[in-house]
């Protein structure tokens, strides 16, 4: 399973530059993953996992591998819809074309202006709070809708229909460079002023983004320092977004690839093979699993058989985030 994300925000908040970042991020990574054809509002991009490269680096020894195998990250879907503005619900500007779009994915961001740059007009946007309303409104309005349009088929069968205050949702504020060694503070303030958790809070500078997606990941790094900050936004973005929705990965290691897989958090054994190959599930025996750490100071799975480190789960084994993990299936 895949996680997918619609951005949404009213139009010049930066919404553009912040896809646009993600895009690089994609672009970047396009060699080692992937991933179908994907229209151009529509971004697939990793998350960032350090334990992959270790995972990659044991398993090269382990095998006696010339070459490092390829790291698989898990992804995230980023859906882009033109900017919204107030009346979108009734087919004003180009945001209600692209809202089905936003339907279908599992988490709502919500980007909400917070910069100063008087060269970039504020049309329709007045302060973060009452930019929030305004959206907020237009999507409920849109689910109103929806529910109406329902009602009025004739034999219309129930069904869940897919609103989008059902979603889950996060909201960045696009801050001023400057503003980023604030972070903590910010999300504080405006957790409090928008009524929402901190947790969902994400404070991002969209021009710091596109910059550092021109960079070198060591360059980056040096950069983030001098800034006062140890994650970029666009990291922060995608751990809160797990976060906010249950989500784990398990992770899986030999010749072919090191790769990290996106479960829910509770799934069992069993459901997290089916993420694999749905065919696993019909033919799951059992699933050998080691703690990550344990997998990487050992080196690899032939040593921590040897040691007893390695678990022989069933079908109900409720997994853990870090997992590694071999499903042994039947013919």
């Amino acid at each position: 399973m895949g996680l997918s994300v619609g951005i949404v925000g009213l139009p010049n908040v930066g919404k553009s530059t912040l896809f646009n970042a993600l895009l690089k991020k994609q672009q970047a990574y396009v060699a080692n993953f992937p991933f179908a054809t994907i229209e151009p509002n529509i971004g697939v991009v990793p998350v960032p996992d350090e334990r992959l490269k270790k995972l990659a680096e044991v398993t090269k020894k382990a095998e006696n591998m010339t070459n490092l195998p390829p790291e698989v990250p898990a992804t995230v879907e980023f859906v882009d819809i033109a900017g919204l503005i107030a009346g979108a619900s009734k087919g004003e500007g180009l945001g209600n074309k692209f809202l089905s779009h936003i339907r279908e994915t599992d988490a709502i961001c919500f980007v909400l202006r917070a910069f100063t740059d008087p060269d970039i007009i504020k049309k329709g946007v007045t302060d973060p709070k009452t930019d929030f309303e305004v959206l907020k409104i237009e999507l409920d309005l849109a689910d109103a809708e929806m529910v109406e349009n329902h009602k009025k088929k004739k034999n219309a069968e129930p069904e869940n229909l897919p609103l989008f205050s059902k979603k889950s949702f996060l909201v960045v504020l696009n801050v001023d460079e400057k503003d980023l060694k604030e972070t903590l503070a910010l999300e504080e303030k405006y957790a409090e002023e928008l009524k929402v958790n901190k947790d969902q809070i994400i404070i991002i500078s969209a021009k710091t983004e596109s910059e550092l997606s021109e960079l070198t990941e060591e360059d980056q790094k040096a950069y983030l320092k001098d800034l006062g900050v140890e994650k970029s936004g666009l990291e922060r973005l995608i751990q809160k977004a797990f976060a906010t929705l249950g989500l784990i990965t398990f992770l899986t290691a030999g010749e072919k690839e090191v790769r990290a897989w996106t479960i829910r958090l509770g799934m069992t054994s069993l459901m997290a093979s089916g993420v694999i190959h749905t065919d696993f599930m019909k033919k799951f025996i059992k699933a050998d699993v080691v703690d990550f750490n344990d997998f990487i100071s050992n080196g690899g799975w032939k040593v921590c058989h040897e040691l007893g480190k390695v678990r022989s789960e069933g079908r109900d084994y409720i997994m853990k985030d870090g997992d590694v993990v071999e499903f042994k299936i039947g013919s």
